[in-house]
């Protein structure tokens, strides 16, 4: 993956051109590049991303030049211009162009994959209980409609390294299974697995791999093809900062004549790039941004931001750990900018009760963060990117203390009042 530095741009000038003083604005001096609501704590990024103004404002000239004249943009233009974005995301995260397509998110191209795969009663798809809910129910949708099985593997954390997830997995492949799907950074965990030794442990018994990669592009050091994967899918919208519709599919050399969009057009049998960038009119203005967010994120230092980022939030996580007197999800090394701690207590694993802890932690700290499950347990995660600092986590162990308080154990509560408070921690 190419690191070069190129400039930092900001929210009025055309992208590409370099800005005053721009470099090394990270932290609060970085807030202005996006256009985040003042007066909140946004330590959520990886939800949902963030498109910083300069991406939303490449995606505006894409989307006035489609305006402009329709007929010669989606006729004559796109094909060529969806072509060149593809080849430049292509060489960030490792792969061919010709074996990249662009789909709207990673749900959707999973979905892409699994709907185009010839699945039958007793066949089992493989995947661990960390999996995203969306996929869950994606391969429970295919799973009724085949008769196939879906096998969850138990990875218990906190997960002290690694070879715990290939483990699980290996454990439960049977003679049955067809299909492995893997996160590469889990959603409700945020544990980088990894992938590559899956891979290498299915490939070795002649299975499939799919990797969910919804959160590794711009969080970790990507390389799809050093992974080996069948099918590897992946956002651009969270930790790049493209606008909300980026998403990718590539494919291996071997599996580009097995996946179809979900949406059959006038490419059909045309192959694998042709099928999935002509599906009818839509809007491509998202995907054609996705070389401006990767200029972005490197003239913010591309590797050395994520190390960055990488950095905070492991000394945010592990300081609210410690004043929650909770473990972390995982060995810290498992983790990128998103890191888990469980929450003190028992609590029912509901959305209503997500909610609840949600919105008294923003009540008390005014932050966004993210309250997630794994077996029922659940769990604080918390991101780090270039705009934050470790002073907006200073509230948050609190808040979580004060939201928690009604299902923690006394002793749990006896021993969160004598701990040091997030502010002195991080101090």
């Amino acid at each position: 993956m190419n690191e070069a530095a190129a400039p930092i741009v900001s929210g009025d000038v055309p992208a590409g051109a370099p800005v005053t003083g721009g470099a090394g604005r990270l932290g609060h001096a970085a807030l202005d590049l996006w256009a985040l609501e003042p007066g909140t704590l946004h330590l959520n990024h990886g939800a949902f991303g963030g498109t910083p103004r300069a991406v939303l404002a490449e995606q505006a000239t894409w989307q006035a030049r489609m305006e402009a004249n329709p007929s010669r943009f989606f006729m004559g233009e796109l094909p060529g211009h969806l072509r060149t974005a593809a080849a430049e995301l292509a060489g960030f995260v490792g792969t061919a162009p010709e074996r990249l397509a662009f789909v709207e998110n990673t749900t959707s191209g999973i979905n892409a994959v699994i709907r185009s795969l010839d699945l039958t009663t007793g066949d089992e798809i493989l995947t661990t209980d960390h999996v995203y809910g969306a996929v869950r129910n994606s391969l429970r949708y295919i799973a009724d409609r085949t008769g196939a099985q879906i096998i969850e593997a138990p990875v218990a954390m906190p997960v002290s390294d690694g070879g715990a997830i290939v483990a699980a997995l290996e454990a439960h492949l049977t003679s049955r299974t067809r299909l492995v799907v893997v996160d590469h950074v889990a959603s409700a965990s945020a544990v980088i697995a990894p992938v590559a030794a899956v891979v290498a442990l299915c490939h070795g018994r002649g299975l499939p791999v799919l990797v969910d990669g919804a959160h590794a592009p711009g969080l970790v050091d990507l390389d799809i093809d050093a992974i080996g994967a069948d099918w590897y899918v992946g956002n651009c919208h969270k930790w790049l900062c493209a606008p909300k519709g980026a998403a990718f599919l590539a494919v291996s050399r071997t599996s580009s004549t097995s996946v179809h969009p979900l949406a059959i057009s006038h490419a059909y049998g045309q192959g694998f790039t042709a099928e999935f960038d002509k599906v009818g009119t839509r809007d491509a203005s998202a995907w054609l941004s996705v070389p401006a967010a990767i200029r972005f994120h490197r003239a913010l230092g591309g590797q050395a931001l994520r190390q960055r980022n990488r950095a905070l939030a492991h000394g945010a996580a592990i300081a609210i750990a410690d004043a929650l007197q909770s473990p972390l999800g995982a060995d810290p090394a498992l983790f990128a900018a998103m890191a888990t701690i469980r929450l003190p207590g028992e609590h029912p694993a509901t959305r209503g009760e997500f909610s609840r802890i949600h919105d008294a932690i923003f009540a008390a700290a005014g932050a966004e963060i993210a309250i997630t499950a794994v077996a029922g347990r659940l769990y604080l995660r918390i991101c780090a990117h270039a705009y934050n600092e470790i002073t907006d986590y200073a509230g948050i162990a609190a808040a979580t203390l004060k939201a928690v308080a009604p299902n923690t154990a006394e002793g749990a509560s006896g021993a969160a009042e004598g701990a040091p408070g997030a502010a002195e921690v991080l101090a």
